[in-house]
């Protein structure tokens, strides 16, 4: 009986040794095999450069259908039309580095700012006024918040009074439009040049446009706007900005808005802005 037993168990072992033996062999050959494959498949791909673009679409597509469905929102994909937004990386040299520097000190970010430089340049080449003016005005106003308004209503980014100039924003679409950037912008310079051509100074039209004609004293204002403007042209220029105020000095500048007329014995108009939210 031993025998039998002893028999048996080694039928047994012997089994088991041939099954594993055979299901790695077969492994093996199934590895080679693959590998085989591979490598096959490597250099088709290699040497057919337009089945490897097929390859390589069909398994983008297969990715892209494994996906979960995206989450429904109320965005617009529209939306970036209506952002005042650029790369200041787009900004030719000059006027990118204004950009940066505003951005520092006015803690706004460099890409709405880079709309506000590059339109400001554009508009001070067809007014024949200095573009860092027009970008210190807005900083003096309002530190480049376009929703800023002013206690007797003096509204966006060069605080505009949209009371009295409200026909200037009529060819925009009316006067809420003064809190869009560029086009608050726009409206901004042109009273500025009625204000200059009115006073026949650049001294002289910053007292309009803050208001301050039938007074003695602005309140330091075009000196704080001619500080400004000194430190964005050093800016502009390369220049590490000073921060010595300098002394405002009455200068013509030519300008497209003809003085506006007045009947005589009437006083200065207040052309502008009342005060300022600065």
């Amino acid at each position: 009986m031993n025998k039998a037993f002893d028999a048996t168990a080694r039928g047994l072992r012997t089994f088991v040794s041939d099954v594993a033996d055979g299901f790695f062999e077969i492994t093996h050959n199934g590895f080679a095999l693959v590998g085989l494959a591979i490598v096959f498949a490597a250099l088709a791909l290699v040497a057919r450069p337009d089945l490897r673009k097929t390859g390589e679409e069909e398994l983008m597509g297969w990715l892209q259908s494994r996906k979960p469905a995206p989450e429904a929102t109320d965005l617009e994909p529209t939306a970036i039309e209506r952002t005042t937004a650029a790369s200041p990386a787009d900004l030719p040299k000059q006027q990118a580095a204004v950009a940066y520097w505003l951005s520092k000190k006015y803690r706004v970010a460099a890409e709405p700012l880079s709309v506000l430089v590059a339109e400001a340049y554009g508009i001070g080449k067809r007014t024949k006024i200095d573009p860092t003016l027009i970008l210190a005005i807005m900083a003096v106003e309002s530190s480049f918040n376009p929703f800023a308004q002013s206690q007797v209503g003096a509204q966006g980014l060069m605080q505009v009074m949209t009371r009295v100039h409200g026909d200037k924003y009529e060819s925009a679409g009316g006067t809420l439009t003064a809190f869009d950037p560029v086009t608050n912008m726009r409206v901004g310079v042109k009273v500025l040049q009625e204000c200059i051509a009115r006073a026949g100074s650049l001294e002289g039209g910053l007292r309009y446009y803050v208001g301050a004609a039938n007074l003695e004293d602005d309140g330091g204002y075009a000196a704080k706007v001619m500080a400004e403007h000194e430190r964005l042209l050093q800016v502009a220029n390369g220049r590490a900005p000073s921060t010595i105020t300098p002394t405002v000095r009455p200068q013509p500048i030519p300008v497209a808005a003809p003085p506006a007329k007045r009947e005589e014995g009437s006083e200065p108009a207040k052309v502008a802005l009342l005060s300022s939210v600065s």
